[in-house]
């Protein structure tokens, strides 16, 4: 996939969220159909959580030489950081200018960059391409857990 297309495919998960989350109310979101896994909230509440921490790595990377890219634990972000309390739409709205904002960066890069590495303290490694490729596939991890919660509820 070239990287313009790439960059289109994440610009475009902030919408997917939209529409997996369109129409729900309070209740319906801080409902927990799946014993033992996360609302429907919380499950955006990590996503907010985590595409800033995504961008950081990806500024990084492309910024400094072999930069250090911290790992995070999800479950003490969910854990201490009030995911049931958060706003719906201004969670959904942070991703979205965060994708934005990291998707301008991404247009003015040469194609040298891409190749661009920073080490991950747990995954070693990891290139610009596969950090991108990595944000673009968190939302869509995230969306048939969306759906299967939507469909419990009814």
């Amino acid at each position: 996939m070239s990287s313009a297309t790439m960059i289109e495919v994440y610009l475009q998960g902030p919408s997917l969220l939209r529409e997996a989350v369109a129409g729900m109310n309070h209740e319906q979101l801080l409902a927990r159909p799946v014993p033992g896994k996360m609302s429907t909230l919380e499950v955006v509440a990590h996503l907010s959580d985590f595409e800033p921490i995504l961008a950081d790595r990806m500024k990084r990377i492309i910024a400094l030489d072999r930069p250090a890219l911290l790992g995070a634990d999800e479950n003490l972000f969910m854990a201490n950081l009030a995911y049931d309390q958060r706003v719906l739409e201004e969670e959904l709205r942070l991703i979205e200018v965060t994708r934005s904002q990291m998707a301008r960066i991404l247009s003015t890069l040469p194609a040298s960059a891409w190749a661009r590495v920073g080490v991950h303290s747990v995954r070693g490694e990891m290139s610009l391409e596969q950090m991108l490729n990595g944000a673009i596939s968190h939302i869509n991890h995230h969306l048939p857990f969306i759906a299967e919660k939507r469909r419990l509820i009814g």
